[in-house]
């Protein structure tokens, strides 16, 4: 709607303003991984620290930087703000004469969630995930009631992480729409954009003025290089072919080799999506002193990596750990193509990072392209 500069002294006005009217979940430190958490204060964002990423490699450095969103993403996204691992669909009590079924809302309902610092990628993985749970054939009503009164202010990256390939996926590093408010940190200022009137309200008070061509320029050059630097790379007009054309190719059993089965790639992953449902039933509700019987309905992530995923009554359709990568990897180049028209990879390169071996997704979709098994 607009833009303007503002001086990168006057961000806490910007925040302080963002904190008086919602709940922030922002960067902070734990340990010495940056992940997402309640930021209650600038100053607990890890600013001037710089991440080194590589294939099964994180490690952040001391403060060396004077810029204010210096880090790249770490292992979180801000999918399980929306998406939580973990969830109490309803409760139930059962007796001899009735049966009562109680729907929990989303826990922190009641106070409407800011995003602070959301990266391309992240909202770019958003929408993905509006496509399944808001305009699938059911919607998820947990997911559509923090969406709608979620607030988003995103960063756009003006230098990489070493296992990013937004470029590619034509997801970042710039955001183009689906925010409200956009912060490009420059030499001294930032470039603010307005997605949303939500958003210029947001700016009432804060010492602001009109963006020139200069700034305007400055912000896509600063953008370009972004890309430039960026290591690695998919082609995304192969796919799905190359998926498609080599489903027999004997680099999955290479990768299988490699893989430990232990998920961490769909974990880390801001677009995967999948749950698997149980009753928790208390021990309390289970004494012989009651008929009553109580208990909860649970809904939590799951992993196509998991060995039990594709177990169905008469056997199970995956039981190998080559036909369980081939199916993530193919879900996320091929069939999401197939079913929503777009690769459902952004190019965040989590799962490169956070994978315990070192599992390069681009490098083996390389492989794959390179020594095409059919036509």
């Amino acid at each position: 709607m607009s833009t303007v500069i503002v001086a990168k002294e006057d961000l806490g006005r910007i925040f302080e303003n963002l904190k008086a009217a919602f709940r922030v979940i922002g960067p902070v430190l734990e340990g010495d991984v940056v992940v997402l958490g309640e930021l209650d204060d600038l100053a607990r964002m890890p600013s001037g620290r710089r991440d080194r990423q590589g294939p099964g490699m994180y490690r952040l450095g001391d403060v060396t930087d004077s810029k204010i969103f210096s880090f790249s993403i770490g292992p979180d996204s801000f999918k399980r703000f929306l998406h939580p691992p973990l969830r109490e669909e309803y409760t139930f009590k059962k007796s001899k004469k009735r049966l009562q079924i109680q729907a929990i809302p989303p826990s922190g309902h009641d106070m409407r969630t800011a995003f602070f610092g959301m990266r391309a990628c992240d909202l770019a993985a958003l929408k993905l995930l509006d496509k399944v749970f808001l305009k699938g054939p059911v919607q998820d009503n947990h997911y559509a009631l923090l969406r709608q009164n979620a607030f988003i202010v995103a960063v756009p990256c003006v230098r990489p992480g070493d296992n990013c390939f937004c470029s590619s996926m034509h997801t970042g590093p710039d955001v183009r729409d689906g925010y409200d408010l956009s912060l490009t940190e420059l030499d001294g200022f930032f470039v603010v954009e307005t997605g949303s009137a939500e958003g210029k309200a947001l700016l009432d008070g804060v010492p602001a003025r009109p963006a020139g061509p200069d700034e305007e320029a400055q912000k896509a050059a600063t953008l370009d290089r972004c890309r430039e630097l960026m290591k690695k790379s998919i082609n995304v007009r192969a796919l799905p072919r190359v998926i498609d054309n080599n489903l027999d190719h004997p680099r999955w059993a290479d990768i299988a080799a490699r893989c430990l089965g232990c998920g961490n790639c769909t974990q880390v992953c801001p677009t995967c999506f999948c749950t698997t449902g149980y009753d928790h039933i208390p021990l309390s509700c289970l004494s012989r002193k009651t008929s009553e019987r109580c208990g909860s309905r649970r809904r939590a992530w799951d992993s196509c990596f998991s060995i039990n995923f594709a177990r169905v009554h008469g056997g199970n359709f995956r039981p190998s750990r080559r036909a369980r990568f081939r199916q993530w990897m193919a879900h996320k180049l091929a069939y999401w193509i197939h079913q929503f028209g777009t690769p459902g990879c952004v190019g965040c390169g989590r799962c490169i990072t956070w994978c315990p071996v070192g599992i390069d997704l681009t490098q083996e979709l390389e492989a794959l392209s390179a020594t095409r098994t059919a036509p």
